[in-house]
């Protein structure tokens, strides 16, 4: 009887467990530099290709639709100026239809892109770079960084890697300028915040647990051979971003050091290199940290909660959960599992976080999670969807699920079987795109003419463009041959 009322149970849960009604946009990822077949699919929950795009090279982690239809899609160059995994160094703009409007590479001597970037409700994109500094830095060498800016000079004791060079990181916000230029707007750099305990000389100097709120410089190792990329530098490894409009707060996630920060997005560029300043009154400094406390001198191994995770975002205000945290802890307690963690932050009404008596952040442990049967080592990412439901991507194993909250169970899935892998996901609502425009401007260039005609013939006899909301001219809730007729008509008249 016990067993017939568990599976009852179940069967009721499963039945009330609805798919979020939306479009799931993906990008196909490869390690190996000959694959060509570089796509981007937005699909439906019947695994339908609502449109794609192609891409000359492939993603360097996910992209993101905007609602005015065009994508941002992050991709790795084919000669970076420092390689690891996760190496990008483009960003391109594309259109509906698969016209790059913007193209940039972040590459140079002294930075690289690589892994994630974040658009901003301004228009603006958060860009993670790579920050080149050698043992012993001047104005002479080509990585300068500023006086004392060598690894060396700022009390770090060793590196394991044969170009003798840590590579630290930055952000960087940029502003998209004509079709292939930037204007950086602010930026912050981890090098502004970093502290050693080993040479009381230096000006960085401090004891490590007393100092949550900067990076231990000689906490990791520093780089080793990547067996696609050689030798590298790689010390801290951010593999995720995402912005915070609400508290104008910046989230991060290190695999290398198996931790999750926040810093204030609200200071200048020059207070986001010094300790005051900004709503929080810390300048640059972490607000938060959390995942392995180790790394500034607190707690041991047993403490560690993070292992390699990925994709941390906040779940959106007015969701399921909002104002948490949420990731994919790539190694489940060092075993070859993954799972999901939701982290409720100790947000204070300040806009800082509380550390504990014993000097570590919380949460003791997740909200919520999620642990089945699904592992993948690098990349994934989780992201709450309005209806309370999960969308994770298991990025080895190119599988997106969406998962209920309670009890979690997977409602729907989609995989791809081409011996790529997804990075990451996200799952937009049917009705994101398009939320304003005007009616029978199909391809959205503010003017009414026979080409958006055309294009609503081409929609309606399977041209090639899928049905948009614009091309229902007559407003009659269809798309058909009188949508073509009202819309000649109306360009007769003007």
């Amino acid at each position: 009887m016990r067993y017939t009322l568990i599976s009852l149970f179940l069967f009721i849960s499963f039945s009330y467990a609805e798919i979020f009604d939306g479009m799931t946009l993906f990008s196909a990822y490869s390690d190996d530099p000959e694959e060509e077949n570089h796509y981007t699919r937005l699909i439906d929950n019947d695994d339908n290709i609502l449109h794609s795009w192609t891409h000359e090279r492939g993603p360097a982690s996910m992209p993101y639709l905007l609602k005015d239809s065009t994508m941002l899609y992050p991709y790795r160059l084919e000669n970076p100026s420092m390689c690891n995994g996760g190496v990008g160094g483009g960003i391109s703009l594309y259109d509906w239809n698969g016209t790059v409007l913007w193209d940039y590479a972040f590459s140079n001597d002294n930075y690289q892109h690589h892994h994630d970037i974040q658009p901003m409700p301004n228009g603006n994109i958060l860009v993670i770079a790579w920050e080149r500094h050698t043992a012993f830095q001047d104005e002479n060498s080509e990585f300068y960084g500023g006086e004392g800016s060598g690894w060396s000079e700022m009390g770090r004791q060793q590196v394991q890697n044969p170009l003798n060079q840590m590579w630290s990181e930055a952000i960087f916000e940029i502003e998209m300028i004509g079709e292939d230029s930037i204007d950086i707007v602010w930026e912050w750099h981890l090098w502004d915040h970093i502290v050693q305990d080993l040479d009381n000389t230096l000006p960085n100097y401090g004891i490590i647990s007393e100092h949550p709120e900067l990076m231990d410089i000689n906490f990791g190792d520093v780089g080793d051979f990547d067996g696609m990329c050689g030798p590298q530098g790689d010390w801290i490894h951010f593999n995720a971003i995402d912005y915070n409009e609400s508290l104008d707060q910046i989230v991060l996630s290190s695999r290398h050091n198996n931790e999750i920060y926040i810093i204030d997005h609200s200071t200048t560029t020059e207070l986001a290199s010094g300790h005051v300043g900004g709503n929080s009154g810390k300048g640059g400094d972490f607000l938060y940290r959390w995942g392995n406390p180790q790394t500034y001198g607190q707690g041991d191994a047993s403490d560690q909660q993070l292992d390699s995770q990925h994709g941390v975002n906040w779940i959106p205000l007015g969701y399921p959960g909002g104002g948490n945290l949420i990731l994919f802890n790539n190694f489940y307690y060092g075993e070859w599992q993954s799972a999901v963690y939701e982290l409720v932050t100790p947000l204070n009404e300040n806009g800082t976080y509380d550390l504990d008596s014993d000097l570590t952040y919380g949460p003791q442990g997740p909200v919520w999670f999620y642990i089945e049967d699904y592992f993948a080592w690098i990349q994934s990412g989780a992201y709450r969807l309005p209806n309370g439901n999960t969308l994770i991507t298991v990025a080895t194993a190119a599988r997106i699920i969406e998962v209920s909250n309670e009890p979690p169970i997977v409602v729907w899935g989609h995989e791809i079987d081409d011996g790529q892998m997804i990075a990451r996901a996200q799952k937009y609502p049917m009705d994101y795109l398009f939320p304003q425009y005007v009616v029978g401007d199909v391809d959205f260039d503010d003017e009414l003419s026979l080409f958006d005609a055309l294009m609503i013939s081409d929609m309606i006899y399977g041209g090639g463009y899928p049905v948009t909301p614009p091309a229902d001219v007559n407003l009659d809730g269809n798309v058909n041959i009188s949508d073509v007729a009202s819309l000649v008509q109306i360009i007769l008249n003007q």
